[in-house]
């Protein structure tokens, strides 16, 4: 592969997969149908759930925005809410939101200060991440998804030299 090229790496979403059966420290095969059962109900509601968090991104970024340089104490909220995206994305289908939840954590704990650069920046992270939501660009979305995690990579990499 390439350097330029993009490869997400799913691993098995089963949590039957995940764990041994049988033995000492197994979990019981009918416990874990019930919390793969209870994790796909929940699946319905991950779309109302992320964004009540871009709601909540938008926020920060607002007080970011009218914060004096450097910015990083309100760069925090941006990171929380982006690490519990990142966590989040995955676990109900949305690839990409993890991956850009995890650039944009990697961003903020790169910068030391936040200019007018790095808050547009930001703002790429954010709207990236209302796309794959607003397109339900669910898996690693295809070539739309890899070409737009390519561009995250890049305003990211741009920030850096």
């Amino acid at each position: 592969m390439a350097d330029d090229e993009l490869e997400i790496i799913t691993p098995p979403t089963s949590l039957k997969n995940k764990v041994r059966e049988g033995g000492p420290g197994a979990v019981d095969l009918a416990t874990l149908e019930r919390a793969e059962k209870v994790i796909a109900d929940m699946a319905d509601s991950y779309l109302e759930w992320v964004q009540e968090d871009l709601n909540k991104l938008d926020e920060c970024y607002k007080a970011m925005q009218g914060a004096e340089p450097p910015r990083r104490k309100s760069a925090e909220g941006l990171f929380q809410v982006s690490h519990d995206i990142k966590g989040q994305g995955g676990s109900f289908g949305y690839d990409l939101m993890t991956v850009i939840g995890n650039e944009l954590c990697r961003l903020l704990e790169r910068q030391e200060s936040f200019g007018s650069a790095e808050l547009q920046a930001i703002k790429v992270h954010i709207d990236a991440m209302k796309l794959v939501i607003q397109n339900k660009m669910t898996g690693d979305g295809g070539a739309n998804g890899k070409a737009l995690v390519a561009g995250i990579r890049q305003v990211g990499d741009k920030l850096i030299k």
